[in-house]
C-alpha cells in the first residue's frame, strides 16, 4: 500500500518506518529541511532503540522516502496519516493548528480518494474539525472528491516504540466508513496474524480511548506515589505493598512502582487536555485534578528529603545526579522530574554534576553552558567530591554499580534514590545513608 505520513516526530517516524518494514511504500513529510536531510542521510532526530537501523534498512530498500514537498506528499498515498505535534495551549487544551493545517493541505491538493487518519493524540471532536477543513478546501476548489476521516490513536511507549508498533496489544480504529475500515484492516493485517487485535469503534470513542488510557496509567502512578509518602510516615514498605496488591489479578503489577513522579510528552499533556475537555463540557474530572497535583508534589520529594538533611542553604554544595531523561531508553526531557529538581537545587545555591546515557545533548540544548551544571562522561565521574547522589531515572546501567567505588568518590556515603533501585537493608549493611521512596 502507498502511505503518506505527515510529521516525522516521534509518532510519525515510528509509524512510517514500521509500515515500511512490512512492505508498504511510505513517504514521510516534514517542513523542516534539516530534519529531512538528516533522515535521507540515514540519521534520526530522536533516540529510540532499534529505530535508526530500521530507517536505514527501509531507505536502502526503497520503501521509505522523505520530502518537504506538500503537493508530492498528498499525491503519494491513498492513506494520509496526520502525525504532527499537538502541544498544550496555555489553558491546557491541545493546540490543533498543525492538525488542521495538515488537513487543509490535503484538501488543497488531493485529486482522488483519500483516507485521512488522525494519528496524533487529539481531543474528542478533532475528526470533525479535520473533516470540515477538508470539505471547506474542496468546496473552495469546486472539487467533488470523496474522502474519509478516521482516528487511529497510537499506544507507543518511548524506549519500546518499535516493538510496541510491530507487536501491538491492540489497534484502535475509529470510523463510520466501511471503506475506511477495510483499508485499515488491510494495512494492519501483517501486525495481527496470531489473533485479532483490531478494535473498531466510532470516531469519538477512539479519540477518547487514547486520553483515557494515559490518564488511567498516570492515575496508578500518582496513587502509588501518594501511598509511598504515607508508607514512610507509617513505617511500612511500599515495595511490600506493591507485591501485595499487584498479586490481585484485578489490579496487576504494571505502573505500580513508586518514584519521583512521571514526565514525558504524553502523560502530563494528556491529563491536562482531558481535564480541559471535561471543564469545557461541564464535567469536572476531580480524580485527574488530584493526579496532576500529586505528581507535581512528587517531583519535589527528593529535594525535600535532601533539604531535611542539609537545610535550605545549599550554597557551595554539589550533588551528583544519575538520570536526566524522564524515563530510560529515551533522550526525552519534556516534563522530566530532573528538570524540577535542577531548578530547585540551583535556586538554593547548589551545583550539579550529572550523567545520563542518552539525554546529555538534550540537556545541553535546554540549559546551554552554565557554571552550576557539569555534564560528565560516566556515572562515576558525576560522584567525584559530591555531597550526595540523587538517582532520578532508572537506567539499567545504574542498577549494579561498584558500591565500594561509589562510596569512595562521594564526600559522604549518602544516596537519595528516586527510583528504589536498591534494597535498603543491603545499603545499610554497606554503610550507606540511603533514602528511597516509601521504604524504611
Amino acid at each position: 500500500m502507498k502511505i503518506t505520513v505527515i510529521g516525522t516526530g516521534y509518532v510519525g517516524l515510528v509509524t512510517g518506518t514500521c509500515l515500511a518494514e512490512v512492505g508498504n511504500d511510505v513517504l514521510c513529510l516534514d517542513l523542516d529541511p534539516k530534519k529531512i536531510e538528516t533522515l535521507k542521510a540515514g540519521g534520526i532526530p530522536i533516540y529510540e532503540p532499534g529505530l535508526e537501523d530500521m530507517v536505514q534498512r527501509n531507505v536502502a530498500a526503497g520503501r521509505l522516502h522523505f520530502t518537504t514537498d506538500i503537493e508530492e506528499s498528498v499525491a503519494f498515498g491513498q492513506i494520509q496519516f496526520i502525525a504532527v505535534g499537538t502541544p498544550p495551549d496555555e489553558d491546557g487544551s491541545a493546540d490543533l493548528q498543525y492538525v488542521v493545517a495538515a488537513a487543509r493541505n490535503i484538501g488543497r491538493h488531493m485529486d482522488d480518494y483519500k483516507l485521512v487518519v488522525d494519528k496524533s493524540t487529539v481531543p474528542v471532536g478533532t475528526a470533525d474539525k479535520v473533516r470540515a477543513a477538508l470539505a471547506e478546501e474542496l468546496a473552495r476548489r469546486g472539487a467533488a472528491i470523496e474522502f474519509n476521516v478516521a482516528s487511529n490513536p497510537e499506544f507507543l511507549k518511548e524506549g519500546a516504540a518499535v516493538e510496541d508498533f510491530m507487536k501491538p496489544d491492540r489497534i484502535v480504529i475509529g470510523t463510520d466508513s466501511e471503506r475506511a475500515t477495510q483499508l485499515l484492516r488491510q494495512l494492519y493485517a501483517p501486525f495481527q496474524r496470531n489473533h485479532e487485535r483490531l478494535r473498531v469503534m466510532d470516531v469519538r470513542s477512539a479519540e477518547l480511548t487514547k486520553y483515557a488510557a494515559n490518564a488511567m496509567l498516570a492515575t496508578r502512578i500518582s496513587f502509588m506515589n501518594e501511598l509511598a509518602v504515607l508508607a514512610e510516615k507509617l513505617g511500612a514498605d511500599i515495595e511490600q505493598v506493591r507485591h501485595g496488591i499487584g498479586s490481585d489479578p484485578r489490579i496487576g503489577y504494571d505502573f505500580l512502582y513508586a518514584g519521583c513522579g512521571y514526565g514525558g510528552s504524553c502523560f502530563p499533556k494528556d491529563v491536562q487536555a482531558l481535564r480541559r475537555t471535561g471543564q469545557e463540557n461541564g464535567v469536572p474530572l476531580r480524580v485527574l485534578d488530584a493526579v496532576e497535583e500529586a505528581n507535581d508534589a512528587q517531583k519535589q520529594i527528593l529535594v525535600n528529603k535532601l533539604v531535611a538533611r542539609f537545610g535550605n542553604d545549599l550554597e557551595g554544595r554539589r550533588f551528583a545526579m544519575w538520570g536526566l531523561a524522564f524515563k530510560p531508553n529515551t533522550d526525552d526531557m519534556r516534563e522530566a522530574p530532573s528538570r524540577t529538581m535542577l531548578d530547585a537545587l540551583w535556586a538554593m545555591g547548589a551545583s550539579v554534576s550529572a550523567y545520563d546515557p542518552a539525554a546529555m545533548d538534550e540537556t545541553r540544548r535546554i540549559y546551554g553552558e552554565r557554571a552550576d551544571l557539569q555534564l560528565v562522561d560516566s556515572p562515576m565521574d558525576a560522584l567525584k567530591g559530591a555531597d550526595a547522589l540523587l538517582i532520578v531515572t532508572e537506567w539499567k546501567v545504574f542498577r549494579s554499580p561498584n558500591f565500594d567505588t561509589l562510596k569512595s568518590l562521594l564526600k559522604a556515603p549518602l544516596i537519595f534514590d528516586g527510583r528504589n533501585l536498591y534494597e535498603p537493608r543491603a545499603m545499610r549493611e554497606m554503610g550507606f545513608d540511603y533514602f528511597p521512596i516509601g521504604r524504611p
